[in-house]
């Protein structure tokens, strides 16, 4: 049984690229930057999936009327939720993303420096 959105014939600049290329360019590395929504592990500009084709082609319209593309993530973010970004903006929710990191790094050298200082002393 096939979906209705794949009987549909695909969106007009889901595979045409723009005819300014610093506007294509521009649209082409915020797509690489948001994810597919069913693919889960491409951009929306690696995937074939139609609704990658659609999103492509909302990124390409915006851009071409001049909308930034720091207002179209905002708008993908708003409309499919913070997991359509790669990357995830710092918030009450995501800050464990950010932080986590950070914290495993400075744990790791302190247990380093910790065995290795004990290491010397009990050679002593």
């Amino acid at each position: 049984m096939a979906n209705a959105q794949d009987s549909l014939p695909p969106a007009p600049y889901a595979y045409k690229q723009l005819d300014n290329p610093a506007q294509e360019a521009e649209a082409k590395a915020l797509m690489e930057s948001l994810r597919c929504l069913k693919c889960q592990s491409q951009s929306i500009a690696d995937s074939d999936a139609p609704m990658a084709g659609d999103m492509r082609h909302q990124v390409r319209t915006r851009i071409a009327a001049g909308e930034s593309p720091e207002a179209i993530r905002a708008w993908m973010v708003e409309r499919y939720g913070d997991w359509v970004s790669y990357a995830p903006q710092l918030n009450a929710v995501t800050w464990p993303l950010w932080v986590a990191p950070i914290l495993f790094l400075l744990l790791g050298l302190f247990l380093a420096r910790r065995r290795f200082t004990g290491d010397s002393e009990a050679a002593d």
